[in-house]
């Protein structure tokens, strides 16, 4: 195999890949990569046997070949590396040279036959989406997923394509049992069959990383165990979560009589001032909601107190409720506007956080008790 390619065109490709390859050692295998000269394109492949991504990008092809070495180490040199071409030559028994103005390098590599390959896609239902509408998705719901919790399933992305109003509609869930986010889009073309899948969380994090936030269309298959991501030559394909996932529909409130109007700035500066001195486990923050006003208090006996008041707008009874801090501000962060609508129906209901004038996101919150 001997290629040159643009420094650049090579650089993009490792980026896509770092976050999949196995930084364990428990296959060696896993913390390499495949590359493959074809054509005029230069192949890249990456899996940890859950997860794999793939991309082609253009170089002058001089022999075709195929090449298995550490990720890591060829994106590590290649980053500091100062000229515009770089060259790339398999030699005997796996190892390689890369060339680039006067650095040269010799790496040893694997043989690339032993590198895994993930099982097809079959029997998937497709459908498009721009790139940037998905990236806006799983950004207002990834920070409501679970970590490493003992809820297998709540470790992973729902995505459900569902027909709704004469149409399709993308929606993404995500929920750690303790909060939930929830964000849809309308297709511009129906798609007949409806269908869903669990994503691992990890899956979903290096989709935001390798989809362009353009408005090129992605196209999402989702199949009986597997589901792809194809944007342009790069796509990700992710084994699916077994298991159900949770009727988050019917934690969703629905008569919430109490509505808060309060300032983006204003909210997340009173929960971070006041999370400091709030229990470090629970991170529990008082919320006394009254007619013009918030009044935000925390304590721990071991560190002291903290107040806070706020203006808002509100009309009704005064109410005290409870919240995890940190949760409170995970969804606020998402929110693009500035002002945050509040919904409840009492101080042991769950509490409805959106945009003052949206209607596809939202989050919700558990309270806690105070």
């Amino acid at each position: 195999m001997k290629v040159k390619i643009k420094r650049e065109e090579i650089l993009r490709g490792l980026q896509r890949v770092q976050g999949v390859t196995e930084k364990r050692n428990t296959m060696p295998i896993l913390s390499n990569i495949l590359i493959e000269a074809m054509e005029n394109n230069l192949k890249i492949f990456a899996t940890d046997l859950e997860l794999g991504v793939s991309g082609a990008y253009k170089a002058d092809i001089l022999e075709e070949g195929r090449i298995c070495v550490s990720g890591k180490r060829l994106y590590e040199i290649i980053k500091e590396l100062r000229d515009e071409e770089v060259s790339i030559n398999k030699l005997e028994n796996n190892w390689i040279t890369l060339e680039s103005g006067q650095s040269r390098f010799k790496i040893a590599g694997l043989p690339p036959d032993e590198f895994p390959s993930l099982p097809p896609c079959e029997e998937a239902i497709t459908f498009s989406v721009q790139g940037k509408v998905l990236n806006y998705l799983i950004q207002k719901t990834i920070f409501a997923v679970g970590e490493n919790d003992v809820r297998y399933i709540l470790n992973g992305v729902l995505i459900n394509l569902i027909n709704k109003d004469k149409g399709s509609v993308l929606r993404v869930v995500g929920t750690d049992g303790h909060r939930l986010a929830i964000a849809e889009t309308r297709l511009e073309n129906s798609v007949e069959k409806e269908g869903s899948a669990v994503v691992p969380k990890k899956a979903i994090a290096e989709v935001r990383k390798i989809m362009d936030d353009t408005a090129e269309l992605t196209s999402i298959g989702i199949g009986k165990t597997q589901v792809v991501f194809q944007n342009g030559a790069c796509s990700l394909t992710s084994r699916v979560m077994e298991g159900n996932y949770p009727n988050y529909q019917q934690v969703i409130p629905k008569d919430t009589d109490k509505k808060v109007i309060v300032s983006k700035k204003d909210i997340e500066g009173a929960l971070k001032r006041a999370s400091i001195l709030a229990g470090e486990k629970t991170k529990l923050v008082r919320l006394s909601i009254e007619e013009g006003r918030i009044e935000l208090t925390s304590s721990s006996p071991e560190v002291g107190e903290a107040q806070d008041i706020i203006p808002a707008k509100y009309k009704g009874g005064a109410v005290a409720v409870g919240f995890n801090a940190r949760y409170l501000l995970d969804a606020i962060a998402v929110i693009e506007g500035d002002e945050v609508l509040f919904e409840f129906k009492d101080q042991a209901s769950p509490c409805l956080i959106r945009e003052k004038e949206s209607n596809n996101c939202l989050s919700l919150v558990m309270p806690m008790r105070i």
